[in-house]
């Protein structure tokens, strides 16, 4: 075998890394779906009553069906993520996905206001279908819990299903609730006593997002980070890492761009107005860099020394894990997506480490 071929695969094999993808959606093809992990009690609602989930999105996509990846549909036509050996296909074995983190796509339950008992029969109805339709048939997938916005209701069902050998993080919508008041505080004792994260996703809702209907889905989607600051704001000023430092929380699909600039302003807040929140006991950036991490989804086309600006203005090279969105229309590969010239150090800190670690894996 000549040198330049054993030259080529040392350089393939030295540039293979593992790969966390830590946002995907999984997804049900209908609410039917629910019915064999649902009570007969709340099962008539769907199969008598015809109940249908709430279409929180106040904005129509700009052409019919571009949310997702044309091809993410499959032979089948089922909903895109519902598809179980068509995700593992498309994501898990063309990407030789290490392990894959599923987030779901049923905020639904979370975000529900009132009822709370149907919206936590749902809520464990789709965690007992996570397990038995998807984690159950492929170790390389890892679970969050959806929950009920009820406090009791959502320890119980981290209690409940928690201890699951695939289960990592509890799942929370972005911008319904500020997640940080302390009404909330038992969801993050419960999920710190079961060594799981928090992870922080995008709902449909716009609350944290101006407060009121932008009129366009590109204004929707420009304004995405507006909901993830104010709810960093809200955990760090109502104590929560204080409370639970072990706590880890993941900020999923909101960018990672705004994080040194907040990270400075609430330094310089706190420096001049602590005395109000003396439970605060250390730099907002602390708490930053030891207790939050960033996908990486949706990239955006940065140069390697604006994106190294970005890691050196962070403090850390911890922070940030990547993230496909699979099957969402700005899908990002693994292999495609970081800039090329930085460091192999560095790409395997984000595409495998930083989320090994978080998920304690």
């Amino acid at each position: 075998m000549s040198e330049t071929v054993l030259s080529q695969e040392s350089a393939a094999k030295k540039t293979q890394f593992k790969v966390i993808d830590t946002d995907i959606h999984h997804d049900i093809a209908s609410v039917d779906d629910l019915v064999p992990y649902l009570s007969d009690h709340w099962k008539r609602y769907i199969t008598e009553y015809n109940w249908k989930p709430i279409k929180t999105t106040p904005f129509h996509q700009v052409r019919s069906g571009t949310k997702y990846r044309g091809d993410s549909f499959g032979e089948s036509k089922r909903p895109p993520g519902s598809d179980f050996e068509l995700l593992k296909k498309q994501l898990l074995d063309e990407h030789e996905i290490t392990y894959g983190v599923l987030g779901g796509w049923f905020h639904e339950a979370t975000v529900a206001t009132g009822w709370f008992e149907f919206a936590a029969a749902r809520a464990a109805a789709y965690n007992d279908y996570t397990i038995e339709q998807w984690l159950n048939k492929d170790e390389r997938l890892l679970g969050s819990i959806t929950i009920p916005a009820d406090p009791v209701a959502a320890v119980r069902e981290i209690d409940r299903v928690g201890p699951h050998p695939q289960m990592v993080q509890v799942m929370m919508s972005i911008g319904n609730f500020a997640w940080g008041d302390p009404r909330f505080h038992p969801i993050f004792e419960a999920a710190e006593r079961h060594g799981l994260a928090i992870g922080m996703h995008l709902s449909a809702d716009i609350t944290f997002q101006g407060g009121e209907f932008l009129r366009y889905y590109v204004a929707w989607r420009a304004a995405h980070p507006q909901a993830y600051m104010t709810q960093v704001i809200s955990l760090i000023t109502n104590g929560v890492f204080d409370k639970y430092p072990n706590l880890k929380v993941a900020l999923i699909e909101g960018g990672f761009e705004w994080v040194p600039f907040m990270m400075n302003r609430m330094d310089a807040a706190y420096k001049g107005l602590r005395q109000e929140t003396p439970w605060v006991k250390r730099m907002p950036s602390d708490y930053f860099r030891d207790n939050m991490r960033f996908s990486t989804q949706p990239w955006h086309d940065i140069s390697a020394k604006h994106f190294l600006d970005i890691i050196d203005m962070m403090g850390s090279d911890k922070m940030l894990m990547f993230s496909t969105d699979y099957p969402h229309w700005d899908f990002d590969a693994p292999k495609r997506t970081l800039p090329p010239k930085i460091s192999d150090d560095l790409k395997n800190k984000i595409l495998y480490e930083n989320a090994r670690e978080l998920y304690n894996l």
